[in-house]
């Protein structure tokens, strides 16, 4: 008698725990089909190289089981990439690499697409952005174009990429702002990507360019390239280890020029955990830490919520900035 009570007590027991479990195993959610990871800029940009990366990551140490593939869809600095992946909603089989053109397009009008129209899944790693001049430039150091920009913003011209607006303006701009430049009158130029404006860099077809660290780094390394200052908000060492910052120089300007994932709208709970959990062991991955060591960025990761934490900040600071650069719609 106590054994058969003891056993439908249990019974009971084991009967509540399956109905309890029951529900976590049913949101449980991975990968069905292929998964494609979309570029917003040209083939040969960091977003696309990081992009490429991430891919190979996924099929060489199987952290799905479906494959993966890599798709640029150019334009708009980012714009035409996340509408194509707004017209996959609730879809987490598409993913995409994504930088401050999530916010700022939609500040400058270009988009009406709002960073809280997609979901978010990362933010991987950190980058700053130089100023750079072909090695035989006039231009000596950032102490003199600075001069020259506060007697006339119109002085020097300079290349950025994408598009007027996106990280590597933004953060040119913010330190010529804070240097008490006129925003409102500078000469940039942007082109295709980060690598065409160092080209017109090296061409001398522009005076100067702004660009992401391993953007420049080629071209630093093969001698065509000089650094002037870096948006770092301390000094960077290694091969960047003489570079000024803005803030050493006297100018309150440091900013993060992050790179990350973002998902079409509608993410599930289980959709986001997976893609929490599969990026945290991305960005362990030996390659991967290669890889921003190599091209000195920081490796930051932010999870699903800290990264739309960082979104909301960076959207009010965004709009601050363009409403003095005459950009905000």
């Amino acid at each position: 008698m106590f054994l058969l009570s003891n056993f439908k007590r249990n019974g009971m027991v084991c009967a509540a725990v399956l109905l309890l479990c029951a529900p976590v195993f049913a949101q449980s959610w991975k990968p069905e089909k292929p998964v494609d990871i979309i570029i917003g800029t040209t083939p040969g940009g960091p977003q696309d190289r990081q992009g490429r990366l991430i891919q190979r990551i996924f099929q060489e140490r199987k952290l799905f089981e479906q494959t993966s593939s890599v798709s640029n869809r150019p334009g708009g600095g980012g714009a035409v990439a996340l509408a194509y992946m707004a017209n996959h909603k609730g879809d987490a089989h598409y993913i995409q690499i994504v930088a401050q053109p999530l916010i700022s397009n939609h500040v400058a009008g270009r988009s009406k697409q709002h960073f809280t129209d997609f979901s978010p899944i990362a933010i991987f790693a950190v980058e700053y952005v130089t100023l750079v001049v072909r090695a035989d430039s006039p231009i000596k150091d950032a102490r003199e174009f600075i001069a020259a920009m506060r007697k006339d913003p119109t002085a020097y011209s300079v290349a950025i990429g994408t598009v007027v607006g996106n990280a590597t303006h933004s953060s040119y701009a913010h330190a010529m702002k804070a240097a008490g430049v006129d925003v409102r009158r500078l000469r940039s130029v942007a082109f295709n990507s980060g690598s065409e404006g160092m080209t017109a860099a090296m061409g001398g077809h522009v005076d100067a360019a702004a660009g992401s660290v391993s953007t420049v780094l080629p071209h630093v390394r093969s001698g065509k390239l000089r650094v002037l200052a870096i948006g770092a908000p301390k000094r960077w060492e290694g091969e960047l280890a003489s570079v000024p910052t803005w803030k050493e120089l006297g100018i309150d300007s440091a900013q993060d020029l992050w790179r990350g994932l973002a998902g079409p709208p509608g993410f599930t709970a289980a959709q986001t955990a997976f893609w929490d959990a599969t990026i945290a062991r991305t960005v362990k991955d030996p390659e991967w830490i290669k890889d921003v060591e190599r091209n000195l960025a920081a490796n930051v990761y932010k999870n699903s919520a800290d990264t739309v934490k960082h979104w909301q900040a960076e959207y009010a600071d965004v709009k601050a900035l363009f409403i003095e650069m005459g950009l905000a719609k």
